[in-house]
C-alpha cells in the first residue's frame, strides 16, 4: 500500500435521499474529478473507507448516510526499467499528450507477475521518459485500456494525467456520446448467423478455471455487448468478422464469440474444442493457423477525441503479416 504522507484526503457523505448504489458510482458521484477507473484502483489499494472502515470490493452497495473517504496519494514514478525492444516501437501517433502504438503480438502490455520485463510500459519509458502519466500507478504509468499479449493492434497511453483522465472518460463512454470507435477484425470457426448483429451477455471470472472469463446470469457479471458483421466467408468453416465493442471487458470478443459457438481460430483458450476443426482446413490454411501460433484477433481501428484539443483522431492498422497470410490461405480454399 502506498504511503499517505502526501496524500490528497477527501471525504464525502452519501445524501439521505440517495438510493443505494455501488461504492464505485456513489464515489464518482462524490468526486468527479477522479475518473471511475482510478477510483476503483484506489480501492483495490485499501485508499477507500466507508464509516471508517477500509473496502476492498467496488461492486458493495453503499446506502443514504454512509460517509465515504477517499486518500488519493501522489502518483508515483514508473517503478519499470527502460528497455528497447526488439526493433523498437511501431508508433502510429504521437504527441505531447498522448501517444498510439500499434502493438505487435506476444508483448505484454504491462508489468504483471511472470512478465516483470520486456513489456509495452517498459518500451513506453525507454521512449517517453519521465513524461508517462502517473494516474495508472506504478506499474501501469499512462495505460488507458489493455489488450490481451497475443491480440495485436493499436492502443493508446496518456503522457500526463489531464490525458489520462480525458481518455479514461471517452473509453467508459465506448462512443455512446462521443467520437470514440473501437473496431476489431477476428477470424472466426464457422459462419455466425445472423451474420450482422449483437452479442450482449453479461461476463465475470470463471468460477472453475480463474484464469478464463465465462458468461453468466444477467443479474451477475458486468454488462458486455458486442456488435459484429460477418465480412467475408470461407466455405463453413470459417469467417472473418468485424467486431465493434459497446463495453470493454477482458476477453470480451473471445468469449462473446465462443459463447454463440464460434471460437476464434487460434484460440486455445476458449476453442479448445475445436481444435480438431484445423483437419477440414486445406493444407496451406493449417500450415498458417500454426504460424499464427495465438488467437486470430487484431484491433484494426482506433478513434477518440484529443483529449485536450477536441480534434477527432482516427487510425487504421492492417492485419499483421501472420494473420493476413492465414487470411490469404483460407481465401485460396
Amino acid at each position: 500500500m502506498a504511503s499517505h504522507a502526501q496524500a490528497d484526503r477527501r471525504q464525502g457523505v452519501i445524501g439521505e435521499d440517495a438510493a443505494a448504489t455501488r461504492l464505485d458510482r456513489a464515489l464518482a458521484l462524490l468526486f468527479p474529478d477522479l475518473s471511475r477507473s482510478r477510483l476503483q484502483g484506489l480501492v483495490r489499494d485499501g485508499h477507500v473507507s466507508r464509516d471508517g472502515a477500509v473496502v476492498l470490493d467496488s461492486a458493495v452497495k453503499v446506502g443514504p448516510g454512509a460517509v465515504l473517504a477517499v486518500c488519493v496519494p501522489e502518483a508515483t514514478p514508473a517503478e519499470p526499467k527502460a528497455e528497447t525492444l526488439g526493433p523498437g516501437l511501431v508508433i502510429a501517433y504521437e504527441d505531447d499528450d498522448l501517444i498510439v502504438v500499434d502493438k505487435p503480438a506476444g508483448l505484454v502490455v504491462h508489468p504483471a507477475p511472470g512478465h516483470e520485463a520486456g513489456t509495452l510500459v517498459n518500451a513506453l519509458i525507454a521512449h517517453c521518459g519521465a513524461s508517462l502519466s502517473g494516474i495508472g500507478g506504478v506499474r501501469r504509468p499512462g495505460i488507458v485500456h489493455r489488450l490481451d499479449k497475443d491480440t495485436s493492434g493499436l492502443i493508446v497511453v496518456a503522457k500526463n494525467d489531464a490525458a489520462h483522465k480525458g481518455l479514461t472518460a471517452q473509453f467508459a463512454d465506448h462512443g455512446r456520446s462521443g467520437p470514440m470507435e473501437r473496431a476489431y477484425l477476428a477470424l472466426a470457426w464457422g459462419v455466425p448467423h445472423p451474420r450482422a448483429g449483437t452479442i450482449e451477455a453479461n461476463l465475470a471470472r470463471s468460477r472453475r478455471n480463474r484464469e478464463k472469463i465465462a458468461v453468466v446470469r444477467d443479474d451477475d457479471g458486468r454488462h458486455a455487448v458486442t456488435h459484429y458483421k460477418v465480412e467475408r466467408t470461407f466455405g463453413e468453416e470459417a469467417a472473418l468478422v468485424r467486431c465493434r465493442l459497446e463495453t470493454g471487458r477482458t476477453h470480451q470478443i473471445r468469449v462473446h464469440l465462443a459463447h454463440r459457438g464460434h471460437p476464434l481460430l487460434g484460440d486455445s483458450v476458449y476453442g479448445g474444442a475445436f481444435l480438431t476443426k484445423s483437419s477440414r482446413l486445406p493444407e496451406a490454411a493449417r500450415d498458417a493457423l500454426a504460424a499464427l501460433g495465438r488467437q486470430a484477433l487484431h484491433a484494426a481501428l482506433l478513434g477518440f477525441a484529443h483529449p485536450r484539443t477536441g480534434a477527432h483522431l482516427r487510425f487504421e492498422s492492417p492485419l499483421p503479416e501472420e494473420m493476413a497470410a492465414l487470411l490469404r490461405a483460407l481465401d485460396a480454399g
